[in-house]
């Protein structure tokens, strides 16, 4: 075995989270490295970019929503910051989102989402099908009304993984390309990684920031192994026409015969259509039927769409949760801290994430908007009861 030098905070995972974790470790003086075979991977690659905390708020899930918003409120002076320290465009658009109704029944769960999110204080305005087909012309005849919500907005993924990647290096932050294979711990305290190739990684904190691998890390004790899962979520892009002005100007989503749907156009004239959720495991292949499915519910909403010329198929792994909320900050094993679990919101609370795994890293404590995602919620019987749901 070689050994290198040890780092203060090791981070486990280069996706977007563990990028985010380490760039602000090391603005805030700590000498950070991250291991990951190829830093920049991961979910986002396969992401649509989504910042909808409104749209995207679930019945019993306003505990999470409190950190939703607090992560979208960010997104502006993140996105400026990242900008002008990299120079890379992020593709972040405030173009708004559009949730619609394709037939009665989706029209009742519609309106009572609106009913849902006027109790929880948000912004969304309530449109007929054809305030809707006046928004956005290519929506199909039978659209029955839907929800405009101006402060839904979305970001590239893809780019905001390659600026993440760049923030890291400008800040020092040093590189490790192999995957942590077990973690090392001495004495009741996590110390570091021993990789894939042998090399032993030392290190004063770890932070495990493995989307959905994050439970499969070998030496991890059983009681603080975070209970994450890989659900999987294929997606297609389409690109659009350039000449004849936006085939569509904001992102549109809806409910289709019970199978949520959405177009996110980016500026690039790129068209992403997404996502299926399946619980198959690790599998990550592309099938004939999880796409077809895609495209026959997106025509549905956008019939134009079957013109458009086909670019890319991809699958991916969310990191799932039992409650379908992160899991950020200390364990119940010092110096071993988790950001990962964050299932349909990684993109959106990339900011938050940062900023409270940098708390928790120079204080021992999470900030007070991120207490109810502690990893300790799920490891004692009176954290369960406070778990949000």
């Amino acid at each position: 075995m070689s050994r290198t030098r040890t780092s203060d905070v090791l981070v486990i995972g280069g996706g977007i989270i563990g990028l985010v974790t380490a760039w602000r470790a090391a603005q805030r003086g700590f000498a950070t490295a991250v291991a990951d075979p190829e830093p920049g991977g991961g979910a986002a690659q396969v992401a649509a970019g989504m910042l909808a905390a409104v749209t995207e708020l679930h019945y019993g899930e306003q505990t999470l929503l409190g950190l939703n918003l607090a992560s979208a409120r960010r997104y502006p002076d993140f996105a400026a910051e990242l900008t002008e320290l990299t120079g890379h465009d992020l593709g972040y658009r405030r173009c708004g989102t559009l949730a619609v109704a394709l037939d009665a029944d989706d029209r009742a769960h519609l309106r009572e989402l609106h009913a849902l999110q006027q109790q929880s204080g948000l912004e969304s305005q309530w449109l007929s099908g054809r305030e809707c087909r006046r928004l956005e012309p290519m929506l199909a005849p039978g659209v029955r009304g839907g929800l405009r919500v101006d402060g839904d907005h979305q970001i590239d993924p893809r780019r905001l993984a390659g600026a993440l990647l760049a923030a890291c290096e400008r800040a020092g932050v040093v590189f490790h390309h192999a995957w942590a294979e077990r973690l090392t711990v001495v004495g009741d305290r996590a110390t570091g990684v021993v990789t894939a190739d042998g090399t032993e990684l030392g290190a004063g904190q770890v932070v495990l920031a493995g989307g959905s691998l994050s439970g499969r890390l070998a030496g991890v004790p059983e009681d603080v192994l975070p209970p994450v899962r890989p659900v999987k979520g294929q997606v297609v892009r389409l690109t659009m026409p350039g000449r004849h002005g936006p085939f569509l100007s904001r992102t549109v989503r809806a409910v289709v015969r019970g199978s949520h749907v959405y177009l996110v156009p980016r500026e690039s004239g790129e068209l992403v259509i997404g996502a299926t959720s399946e619980e198959l495991g690790w599998d990550t292949t592309v099938t004939a039927g999880g796409v077809y499915e895609l495209l026959r519910d997106a025509h549905e909403l956008v019939p134009g769409i079957t013109e458009l010329p086909l670019t890319e198929t991809r699958a991916g792994l969310r990191p799932g949760s039992p409650d379908n909320a992160p899991l950020l900050g200390p364990t119940g094993l010092d110096g071993l801290l988790l950001a990962t679990g964050h299932y349909r919101n990684g993109v959106l609370l990339t900011p938050v994430t940062g900023d409270a795994l940098a708390h928790a890293l120079a204080t021992g404590d999470l900030p007070e908007e991120a207490r109810p995602f502690t990893p300790k919620r799920f490891s004692t019987a009176t954290a369960l009861t406070e778990q949000p749901a």
